[in-house]
């Protein structure tokens, strides 16, 4: 209900009972879940063809070493199958109007081509299909076909079209259409399919828009790009995954006919691998923070190296051991034992002779520079805010730190809430964390939205 005054018009309106949420990570899912399973409706939105974020892509967690996808795909699952949950994939959002309590936003919704209501997910159309691209949740250490499933617990669990791989696409409908062909379900790609511009009314925003990973062919003198065997750290995860390129198995990165570097089951193993840290994190001349989860990543994933190479030699390269949360330095110690090498100093090039890495090196324990030869290289890169991240603070009216990511209200005391009231933040969008640091973070996001519906107080607005 709206009335003025002298000093201008006032607005008094209830919170709106309808929360959008933009990133669909396991931050914005577990937002989701609290909010939805309160009895409110959800708006979850996610630029990609599936939900789960990054921890999707993830073998283990660590320190506990649990499977990654044991914990994210039931929560995953859930949010597909919730009634109060409308699940918006392929989808940004475009404008924010109104104020808080009453946002007006509208969201453009991209072709998936393929309907979701009649695909049966028989993969006849993949199986024909010629268009190939680099795998997204595969890190780009594999190819994948231009109609495709982002990966097999992908939610939904429906194939889409990559426009941009898309022979039929690119070249205006002159040359192939064979998905249509095969597929057995009448109607069900349209390679005609037009976007959607989607209209909502939410009473709150969470912002859940995680992160992307630092580019690690910036750092040019660690030869990522250059030297096939450099690998990121979100690489060798897909690697070491049974889900991945190579069933699981730490292979070199080899050419196929087509020329394509890529990883397969028979490349041959490393008798040797070496683990640089703070590849873009700790540097003034890239990001000059701290990434916090890039030493215990790196600790797990020499773990997993040694569980599958029992004889492989693994280095670990670093600058300090940031073990900070519960459980952390148990893990660290728990690692040593296990016969990995920690080599503490600051690395400073990798040259490639005669197949083999040579890394040159501080070793400030024992006061040295040393020079090493390892057979695989794995660059821990760092946490940076997700590209649009300007945009959208724009957009929404939220402000951004000095290092791009989203600003919370007070660190100490309101480590969720922004300046913008109604729209709270939660998850890596606010600052590099671990798992645990972003499921709380999500949680109190959550109880602040049911705590501004539920009290359905009369609220001015000037």
């Amino acid at each position: 209900m709206n009335s003025s005054s002298e000093n201008g018009t006032e607005f008094q309106q209830k919170v709106h009972p309808d929360t959008l949420v933009i990133g669909a990570g396991i931050a914005g899912i577990q937002a989701s879940l609290e909010i939805a399973n309160a009895g409110y409706k959800v708006y979850l939105v996610e630029k990609s063809g599936t939900i789960g974020g990054h921890m999707a892509m993830f073998d283990k967690t660590f320190p506990t070493l649990d499977c990654a996808a044991c914990i994210l795909t039931p929560k995953m699952v859930e949010v597909g199958q919730h009634s109060r949950i409308d699940l918006l994939t392929c989808s940004e959002v475009t404008e924010v109007n109104g104020y808080p309590g009453a946002f007006k936003v509208k969201i453009h919704k991209k072709a998936r081509f393929v309907d979701q209501q009649l695909c049966i997910g028989c993969g006849s159309c993949a199986a024909k299909c010629p268009g190939k691209a680099p795998s997204e949740f595969d890190s780009g250490t594999a190819l994948r076909k231009a109609i495709y499933i982002p990966f097999p617990q992908a939610v939904p669990n429906k194939y889409l079209i990559d426009p941009e791989s898309c022979l039929y696409m690119q070249t205006d409908g002159k040359k192939c259409g064979v998905c249509v062909k095969f597929c057995p379900v009448n109607d069900c790609i349209d390679l005609h399919a037009m976007d959607e511009e989607l209209n909502i009314e939410v009473g709150n925003i969470v912002i859940a828009t995680g992160f992307k990973i630092f580019d690690a062919k910036k750092v040019a003198r660690f030869g990522y790009g250059k030297f096939p065997n450099v690998l990121t750290s979100l690489e060798l995860e897909r690697l070491i995954n049974a889900g991945g390129p190579t069933e699981g198995k730490i292979t070199f990165r080899t050419k196929d006919k087509k020329g394509n570097w890529v990883f397969k089951p028979d490349g041959g193993a490393p008798d040797s691998v070496a683990i640089i840290h703070c590849v873009g994190s700790r540097d003034e001349n890239c990001n000059a923070y701290c990434s916090k989860v890039c030493c215990m990543y790196s600790l797990k994933l020499a773990h997993l190296v040694k569980e599958k190479l029992p004889a492989t030699a693994v280095y670990e390269y670093f600058i300090d051991m940031r073990a900070f949360g519960k459980g952390y330095e148990e893990f660290y110690q728990r690692i040593k034992k296990e016969g990995v090498h920690m080599i503490r100093g600051k690395t400073a090039k990798i040259e490639e002779i005669k197949g083999s890495l040579k890394l040159r090196s501080e070793d400030i324990l024992n006061n040295r520079i040393i020079e090493q030869l390892a057979d695989m290289v794995i660059l821990a890169v760092g946490l940076e805010p997700s590209d649009g991240v300007k945009q959208l603070s724009e957009m929404i009216g939220v402000e951004i730190d000095a290092n791009g990511w989203y600003k919370e209200l007070d660190s100490l005391l309101d480590p969720v809430g922004t300046a913008r009231q109604g729209v709270t933040i939660a998850g890596v969008c606010q600052g590099p964390k671990d798992i645990p640091d972003t499921v709380a973070q999500a949680s109190a996001a959550a109880a602040r939205v049911l705590q501004s519906i539920e009290s359905l107080k009369e609220v001015e607005f000037i």
